[in-house]
């Protein structure tokens, strides 16, 4: 099950954690957005060695805007700590994980 990111676990889950980690900013209201949710729910089942989170734009304004998040559903991929990869819309499973690299 995908892990529900906001302000307060980010920089503990994603900066500083110790996998690389996959969020899809989404929104209940958004169609697209529920099209990617089965997707990101099975790539955080499948692979354990993956952070796979969800940040709600309505509840987590402060990180939709600390990414510069205006379409959704965005997927930034993280790396280290690191942004390495962002992507805009709703994607196949291979797409998503090819954003790690």
């Amino acid at each position: 099950m995908a892990v529900t990111i906001t302000k307060d676990n980010f920089e503990a889950l994603v900066l500083k954690g110790d996998k690389p980690a996959i969020l899809d900013f989404w929104a209940e209201w958004c169609g697209p957005c529920r099209m990617m949710t089965p997707i990101i729910e099975e790539l955080a089942e499948e692979h354990p060695e993956i952070l796979v989170g969800k940040v709600n734009v309505d509840n987590d304004m402060d990180l939709a805007k600390m990414f510069g998040i205006t379409s959704i559903p965005t997927l930034i991929a993280f790396r280290n700590g690191a942004v390495v990869a962002q992507t805009v819309g709703v994607h196949e499973k291979e797409e998503v994980l090819a954003l790690l690299g």
